[in-house]
């Protein structure tokens, strides 16, 4: 069999086979003068390139078996069969025994002169020539001879074609291959017309011969093929047998009318509920779905559904299922359509999409990205016509849907630009805000002095509840930001909002969250501030990848004693690094939080007067020595601080060292002091364990003796 050069004609969309023609179009053409082109190569590289799984044949044989039912009834449609087009289906067997796979359809079939023209030539593509002449009433055609075909020769050892064309006076026909250069064609007998695909599998494909296998196959390739696909008889129980017996009903595989196909103005919600089970069997129903039917500037049909998301993003990707003329794509679409798409669920079918398992293909085809840049303005559409058209269900669905509109703002700016008007803010007591309004809300009373918008938000309403209440009682607004990916989307609204800063309510005492005038002097010595820190630190407890500070503020006599504030900055580091790549060092940091000790408070105020009393005497000695010391270090820095290292003598630096060291030792003595008076102080430990409470860190055994504590105290 002499093979020639595939031909151009092969039509756009049979891009499945895009890699795979390269490189026969290599093979035959990068050639000059009169050296003669052998083919014992081209089928291991149709094996290794055409299609990037084995699998994938059977979907191209089907596709080829619906492609010449199609055909035959396009020429019935125009008159030029007049024959009875009878049953339709295309059937699927096994014969195990004898090794083979067989698809049997009974469309337009084949002469010798076409068996010569579309399998014996390579790539020459039988639907473009037919697509031409019927090109006004042919579209739903989708598969071709050509390459397609030879895709079976990945899973077999030989294969059979018997096939009778429709037109009178045809005989019947079977040519064999096995895969070499060399062919042979005979009579046979069909006594109807159509074809039958005969393949005899490989022993290392044998998994091809198992009846689940290609029940499976058929069930992701062929479920939705325009023409009905048998595969077996469909089966009932028998009392007499005690098992499931095969009826002589076929078992029809495939819905040839699926949903996307129909106009959205025929059906109503619960059958849209129903597909949607029918695709996923095991989800919770959809919150809602778009109906996607364009003719222009492309062809695109679909459903998409809204699923109701959960937290976990990956767990959601991949539902999306892409069809060509209702044969399955692929449903590998990231990539293919925007990141935030990869989180609905349902299907997209258009003949613009190529009929290809490769991803990289399809990622840069220029119909796929117009298609993806169409569905986003839709989703975008649909959103917002149901927060226009009924507001109150869209809130009730938000806390759904928000995840899955801010990872759309975050991945695409051009969403970002639509969403902005339909995404909404939730505060503390339940209401919600587009974010108009909500700036509009609190522009008044939460400006800083600086003119910066503050948008104060809680993440656990009940962990930071004294901190929400507090900002209630300033007149502040408090949003709930308790989303997975509200960290990422807080960062991208600082960005987009015009002097505008978030920060969650236990970030800081609430006077310093708004800061509208100068902060509040405290009124202890430096000494009595240095003091009483050092007695609330030395009694902090020791929490693993947990740091502790202590700070002094004037906060108002009628504002909590103790509370603890957290960084916001470095809060919102550890917590991006779950998000972002490059950033894991900030998840390894100990979290850092502040005590903040209300130096307005009558019981701080006591503790204070109580550290005075009881540290007093032997602080006194301690004290004198440091600040001699600190006298000295001062002379010795100053006779030091303008000559060389090289003029300083050895024992001038000894001098100065040691000078130093022996403050920090009394400091230390000082700190132990302190210390000593601060563990038998029960009041100090309470504020401490308020705090920690508060903060949801005390527990266990810490949380015993507090209780405990308390019960003390009370008595």
């Amino acid at each position: 069999m002499s093979l020639s050069a595939p031909a151009p004609s092969l039509r756009e969309r049979a891009g499945g086979e895009a890699e795979a023609l390269r490189c026969l179009f290599i093979i035959f053409t990068m050639q000059k003068g009169n050296i003669g082109v052998t083919t014992e190569n081209i089928f291991p590289v149709i094996k290794k390139f055409l299609y990037s799984d084995h699998e994938i044949f059977l979907r191209e044989m089907i596709s080829n078996a619906v492609d010449a039912t199609q055909k035959l009834k396009t020429l019935a449609e125009r008159g030029e069969f007049k024959g009875e087009l009878g049953d339709l289906t295309v059937h699927v067997s096994l014969d195990k025994e004898a090794g083979t796979l067989t698809i049997s359809d009974r469309g337009i079939g084949m002469t010798e002169e076409e068996i010569d023209r579309y399998i014996n030539q390579i790539a020459f593509s039988g639907v473009t020539d037919f697509l031409e002449k019927y090109k006004d009433n042919a579209n739903a055609i989708i598969g071709h001879f050509g390459l397609g075909f030879y895709s079976s020769f990945m899973v077999s050892d030989r294969v059979d074609i018997i096939t009778r064309s429709y037109k009178d006076g045809a005989k019947a026909l079977k040519w064999t291959c096995d895969g070499s250069p060399e062919f042979e064609i005979s009579d046979a007998e069909r006594d109807s017309r159509g074809t039958d695909i005969v393949l005899h599998i490989s022993d290392d494909c044998k998994e091809f011969l198992e009846k689940s296998k290609i029940e499976s196959l058929l069930n992701k390739y062929c479920k939705f093929m325009a023409i009905p696909v048998a595969f077996g008889k469909k089966q009932e129980w028998s009392s007499e047998k005690k098992e499931m017996v095969d009826t002589d009903k076929d078992n029809i595989i495939n819905d040839v009318e699926p949903l996307w196909t129909k106009a959205p103005s025929s059906l109503k919600d619960e059958d849209y509920k129903s597909f949607y089970r029918t695709l996923y069997p095991m989800q919770d129903e959809p919150l809602f779905w778009i109906h996607l039917n364009v003719d222009f500037p492309f062809h695109l049909t679909g459903i998409l559904y809204f699923p109701r998301i959960q937290s976990n993003i990956d767990l959601q990707r991949n539902k999306i299922q892409l069809y060509c003329n209702q044969v399955f794509v692929t449903d590998q679409v990231e990539g293919i359509v925007p990141d935030f798409l990869t989180l609905l669920h349902g299907v997209i079918d258009s003949p613009d999409i190529p009929l290809n398992v490769s991803r990289s293909y399809l990622q840069s085809d220029a119909n796929v990205k117009k298609i993806s840049t169409y569905i986003t303005k839709k989703v975008a559409d649909r959103l917002n016509g149901i927060f226009k058209n009924d507001r109150k269900d869209y809130e009730e669905k938000w806390d759904k849907l928000k995840i899955f509109i801010n990872y759309g703002m975050l991945t695409d700016e051009s969403f970002y630009d639509r969403a902005k008007d339909f995404s909404l803010f939730k505060d503390t007591e339940g209401k919600y805000f587009t974010f108009e309004e909500y700036k509009t809300l609190i522009k008044d009373n939460q400006t800083d002095k600086d003119g910066n918008l503050i948008y104060l938000y809680a993440n656990n309403k009940e962990e930071q509840y004294s901190y929400i209440e507090a900002a209630k009682a300033k007149g502040y607004s408090v949003l709930l930001l308790d989303g997975e990916l509200d960290t990422p989307t807080i960062n991208m609204f600082e960005q987009k909002f015009e002097k505008s800063r978030f920060t969650r309510v236990d970030g800081d005492i609430i006077d310093r969250l708004i800061v509208k005038d100068e902060v509040k002097k405290v009124d202890f010595s430096e000494e009595e501030v240095a003091n009483i820190s050092e007695v609330f630190k030395s009694q902090m407890p020791a929490i693993e990848k947990t740091d502790f500070m202590v700070q002094v503020q004037a906060l108002g006599a009628e504002a909590a004693p103790v509370m603890f504030t957290q960084n916001e900055y470095m809060r919102r580091m550890k917590d991006a690094s779950r998000f972002q790549s490059g950033m894991g060092f900030y998840g390894q940091m100990p979290d850092s939080y502040t005590l903040v000790l209300n130096s307005d408070h009558a019981v701080v105020k006591a503790i204070l007067a109580d550290t005075n009393a009881n540290t007093a005497e032997a602080l006194k000695p301690i004290l004198s020595e440091i600040k001699g010391l600190e006298a000295r270090k001062m002379v010795l820095e100053a006779e030091q601080k303008d000559k060389k290292s090289d003029e300083i003598t050895e024992e001038q630096k000894k001098d100065l060292e040691d000078t130093r060291n022996n403050i920090s030792a009394e400091q230390k003595k000082k700190s132990d002091v302190l210390a000593g008076y601060a563990s038998k102080n029960d009041k100090v430990h309470q504020l401490i364990d308020i705090a920690l409470l508060q903060n949801g860190m005390l527990k266990g055994a810490a949380l015993d003796k507090f209780l405990k504590r308390t019960v003390s105290l009370l008595g």
